[in-house]
């Protein structure tokens, strides 16, 4: 009884995470993208929290619209104006160290009194959490001595390949940002070479009516006026 009592719980410590390992401090905050249609006249404003001592990077393009410009500002959690950019297609900004709070983001198209803008945006974190989990999860695991591969090599690698990814994801997100906005001036040099093609069709198609009435009047055979 007693073997079978120490084996059930050998197995309950295998597979219950350590205390202040597994559910330590609060959830990372995820990076977002988001695409929204900002109004003619209008401008548009977002919170997103930010946890201190991180790093902040913000991408943003305008993929649709006349012009593709917009007004672009980012305000920290104490109201201190960090970013002011006027009339810009696209645009990266880095904040680092953050402060613990929510950052302001605002889109402005006030300027624009009948063009409304397609806007593109992307926030970016980069703290330190993740390396202190990786650091509880590493004191957690048997001495490093008995490993065949030793522990800093993993990290390394792991945190290594965490970075590519990352970036990677980024990349095609921009290029795919990219892509949107190129096809969007694609579609809109389309809808204009179609309308001035087709007023042109209407005004000759018109001077030709003209020219066929005008030459019949200049053939057509007078009758003399009956005393």
């Amino acid at each position: 009884m007693m073997a079978a009592g120490t084996a059930l719980g050998l197995a309950l410590w295998l597979l219950l995470p350590p205390v202040g390992v597994g559910g330590a401090g609060p959830p990372p905050i995820q990076d977002g993208e988001f695409t929204f249609l900002l109004p003619a006249g209008r401008k548009q404003c977002f919170y997103q929290s930010a946890p201190a001592n991180a790093s902040l990077e913000t991408e943003y393009q305008v993929i649709g619209g006349a012009g593709l410009d917009v007004d672009f500002s980012l305000e920290s959690p104490q109201g201190v104006l960090l970013v002011s950019e006027s009339r810009k297609a696209d645009g990266v900004h880095t904040v680092e160290p953050t402060e613990a709070g929510d950052y302001k983001l605002c889109f402005d198209n006030s300027f624009s009194t009948i063009s409304e803008k397609l806007v593109f945006f992307e926030l970016i974190f980069d703290s330190l959490q993740d390396e202190e989990e990786v650091e509880g999860w590493a004191e957690a695991v048997e001495p490093e001595e008995i490993l065949e591969v030793k522990m800093e090599d993993i990290k390394e690698s792991i945190e290594t390949m965490r970075i590519r990814l990352e970036r990677s994801i980024q990349v095609l997100t921009l290029l795919r940002a990219f892509e949107a906005r190129d096809r969007n001036l694609q579609e809109g040099n389309l809808e204009r070479v179609n309308f001035w093609s087709a007023v042109n069709v209407a005004v000759l198609l018109l001077v030709a009516v003209l020219q066929v009435c005008t030459l019949k009047r200049f053939f057509q055979d007078k009758r003399p006026v009956p005393m």
